[in-house]
């Protein structure tokens, strides 16, 4: 008897693919400009934002290379950051509200899926602080990142 092979999907694939991660940034963003530690932040934002976050992360999570394709990659996204001087304050509330969001949004609450995630959110987060920080020179060359689980999800045997 041949067992098929079990493939792990891409944490893209597993929050639900770019409708869910729309879904997630919108109410997300949505916080955002009601809280005012953040708000001075976003404030003028374009409405579109949260669709084209929701490309970068689907990007970083494994899915389509679209935010290369279609909105300047890596640079960009940290070209975003440049001189905005964020707070430690306002990147841990930046975390905590998308935290919460990804419960509101419905992602999954699996343990393997939540820790990918949030260890995505600290590290993206600290590096915006960096990025957004005066004089700061980051490599405009540097590829999207691309996030993985930290382990595989838990999946019931194949009966």
């Amino acid at each position: 008897m041949i067992v098929p092979e079990q493939t792990t999907p891409t944490l893209y694939d597993w929050a639900g693919g770019h409708e869910a991660l729309v879904k997630l940034l919108t109410i997300f963003y949505g916080h955002v400009l009601e809280d005012p530690l953040l708000e001075p932040v976003f404030r003028g934002m374009d409405p579109e934002h949260p669709k084209h976050v929701a490309v970068w992360l689907g990007e970083v999570f494994g899915g389509p290379a679209e935010y290369s394709a279609s909105h300047g990659g890596h640079a960009h996204m940290v070209g975003r950051h440049l001189g905005r001087g964020i707070t430690e304050a306002q990147r841990r509330r930046w975390v905590t509200l998308l935290l919460d969001a990804a419960d509101e949004a419905d992602l999954p609450a699996d343990p393997e899926f939540r820790a990918a995630f949030a260890g995505y959110l600290e590290w993206g987060s600290r590096l915006a602080v960096l990025f957004s920080a005066s004089g700061a020179e980051p490599n405009p060359h540097e590829p999207v990142p691309h996030w993985d689980w930290p382990m595989p999800p838990w999946q019931p045997p194949a009966s």
